[in-house]
């Protein structure tokens, strides 16, 4: 299921990369009128085609910014402080983002892609792939890059350009 999931949207990345960018673009310049209530819409119906489990893309492939709330909290988990768990686990970005050292993220179990510190998690991680934010076009820029590693994602820009250019049909 997992190489299925994959190789499928590779494929429609392929594809539809350039027009669904182009589309985002577009959304979050001048978004189409009840771009967020769609959004919502959608979003869960996609989580019921998509299964994170089956795919960790995100975590294989990407890597959260950690906030100052994260790093207080997960290096409580640790019984580290916050400078112990900076140094064996994360680095400094030039933007002064703090990031994972590694890829895949070094809390992912490869075995069953389940997070080793999912009730601490950082908010980047619980709120991924971040769909049914309101505004969608605060975060337009940011489904940009996720259909490149995200299925959930595509499929939900897919669904929304279905939605936006059937109510120009109609209007």
């Amino acid at each position: 299921m997992v190489s299925t999931m994959l190789r499928v949207h590779k494929k429609k990345l392929l594809v539809q990369r350039k027009p669904f960018r182009r589309f985002l673009n577009k959304m979050e310049k001048t978004p189409a009128v009840g771009i967020d209530k769609m959004t919502a819409a959608i979003d869960k119906e996609v989580w019921q085609e998509i299964e994170c489990l089956t795919c960790a893309n995100c975590c294989k492939k990407m890597t959260p910014t950690f906030t100052p709330k994260d790093l207080k909290r997960i290096s409580a988990h640790f019984n580290q402080t916050e400078e112990e768990f900076k140094i064996k686990w994360l680095k400094k970005g030039r933007d002064g983002d703090w990031t994972n050292k590694t890829q895949p993220c070094q809390f992912l179990n490869l075995k069953d892609n389940k997070c080793s510190i999912y009730s601490v998690r950082p908010e980047d991680c619980a709120g991924f792939p971040h769909l049914k934010k309101k505004k969608f076009e605060l975060y337009a820029h940011v489904h940009k890059q996720n259909i490149d590693y995200c299925p959930a994602t595509l499929s939900m820009v897919e669904k929304l350009i279905g939605r936006v250019e059937a109510l120009k049909i109609v209007v």
